[in-house]
């Protein structure tokens, strides 16, 4: 029922009105109130509905932010002294799709034991009713103070000397706070895509360079000294430099993590991040003195490793970015106000990048199948009979000494995911096809 990033999937097929009302049912059985909020995706408005139905019908108040970033309502959850939070999203999904991720007390993200057992209590469908007179209520505050709140953060967070150029790409999703805190500290800010709309019609949802194109053509051709872009509900945040260059995550991993490092005072500061993740990214930061600790796919796993005091930051390359000293979740905003600075006090963003990012070769790809566990499980056998060094801690990774490939299960796509990479680009290419023809043979 729940994935790498809570429940999400196809509305009317596997997210339904019915399922976001046994969910609120569920979580009002242990809280007092919860705060709710929202993407715009067409489907968003039914699904909040069932949801705080459930909850109220438990007995639980329900805050209903209405349309919302995703880090905005779990920074909501801990300041208004509610039992938990819950975003209707799929993130960077396809407009067709929807979904819910549960936030504890803290503003972090439901981990694996706490998603359990909500699907127990959905699963036993035996909800603790409330009686007439002890039902929740349901405050709107579409407004409430939630996003001016995210915004002031955001502008105590940074500091810019010179503040930058920036063309903003919100993709239709609800991280416009991003632009309104940017121009808060001076940045000139432009933005693309700005108006709220769940079927995304500016570009699809998920921050690739390909989706980007428009951002990457308008930052290249304008003074604009940095472009961001966000998915749907502004957990991710991915950028463009000064001259139209997509810049990859593991890029600006190192980036972040290097300067997070090197602000922390730690004396021996971890930086937190998948096993997906470039060796790029550990050279990077073991000139700071800084070590990476590998964890599983997914935000929810490198924020539940954020919250060791060794570690000054975790993120993925696919653009979820925490800083567990401001707040435990993904915060797409952050990272741009926190992007906006490194350029403001360190200069270009491609020069940074050159000074400090090795570039390796690293190759990734996507196998559809809607058979993915099978397929995993005869991928697992063949590398355990082939590999000496084998790490099952999240799909199954190769040490080659030299390179590395991971073959996963995506938590929350019908994919299988390769991903190989070596410091030579033949070995990469070598290494990559491996991988992929071990997941051929096991289709």
């Amino acid at each position: 029922m729940f994935g790498t990033s809570g429940v999400r999937g196809a509305v009317g097929e596997a997210v339904t009105a019915e399922l976001a009302l046994s969910v609120g049912r569920a979580l009002g059985a242990e809280t007092g109130t919860v705060v709710v909020g929202r993407d715009p995706r067409t489907s968003g408005a039914t699904l909040a509905d069932a949801l705080a139905a459930g909850l109220c019908e438990c007995g639980t108040d329900v805050v209903d932010l209405g349309v919302a970033a995703t880090p905005t309502v779990a920074r909501a959850v801990p300041r208004r002294g509610a039992d938990a939070g819950v975003v209707v999203t799929a993130s960077h999904n396809p407009p067709t799709d929807n979904g819910l991720k549960l936030w504890d007390a803290d503003g972090r993200a439901f981990g694996a034991a706490d998603c359990e057992r909500i699907a127990e209590r959905v699963r036993a469908d035996d909800p603790d009713l409330a009686a007439w007179d002890g039902q929740g209520t349901r405050r709107d505050r579409s407004d409430g103070g939630a996003t001016t709140a995210h915004r002031t953060a955001l502008v105590a967070a940074v500091d810019l000397p010179d503040p930058p150029r920036i063309v903003v790409d919100v993709g239709n999703g609800a991280g416009g706070v991003t632009a309104a805190a940017l121009d808060e500290v001076g940045c000139r800010v432009e933005t693309l895509n700005a108006q709220p709309d769940g079927s995304f019609p500016g570009r699809p949802s998920e921050p690739t360079a390909d989706n980007c194109e428009t951002l990457q053509r308008v930052v290249a051709n304008t003074p604009a000294d940095l472009g961001i872009a966000h998915d749907g509900d502004a957990d991710r945040t991915m950028a463009v430099d000064a001259e139209g260059r997509f810049r990859s995550g593991d890029e600006l991993l190192a980036l972040f993590g290097r300067a997070a490092a090197t602000a922390s005072g730690v004396a021996d500061p971890v930086v937190a991040a998948p096993l997906n993740t470039s060796l790029a990214v550990d050279d990077a930061l073991a000139e700071v003195g800084a070590t990476l600790a590998r964890t599983r796919v997914g935000d929810t796993y490198v924020a539940e490793r954020a919250s060791d005091p060794a570690v000054v930051f975790g993120g993925e390359p696919s653009g979820a970015w925490i800083w567990p000293d401001a707040v435990p979740c993904p915060d797409g905003p952050l990272a741009a106000c926190k992007l906006a600075e490194l350029v403001a006090r360190e200069g270009p963003l491609a020069a940074q990048v050159a000074a400090a990012v090795p570039d390796y070769p690293i190759r990734r790809d996507s196998v559809e199948t809607d058979a993915k566990a099978a397929v995993m499980e005869r991928v697992t056998a063949a590398v355990r009979d082939r590999y000496d060094d084998v790490e099952t801690l999240d799909g199954v990774r190769v040490d080659l000494d030299d390179a590395w490939f991971l073959v996963r299960a995506s938590g929350t796509q019908p994919l299988v995911r390769v991903t190989a990479e070596a410091r030579d680009p033949d070995r990469a290419d070598e290494v990559f096809d491996e991988a992929r023809s071990l997941v051929d043979d096991a289709r």
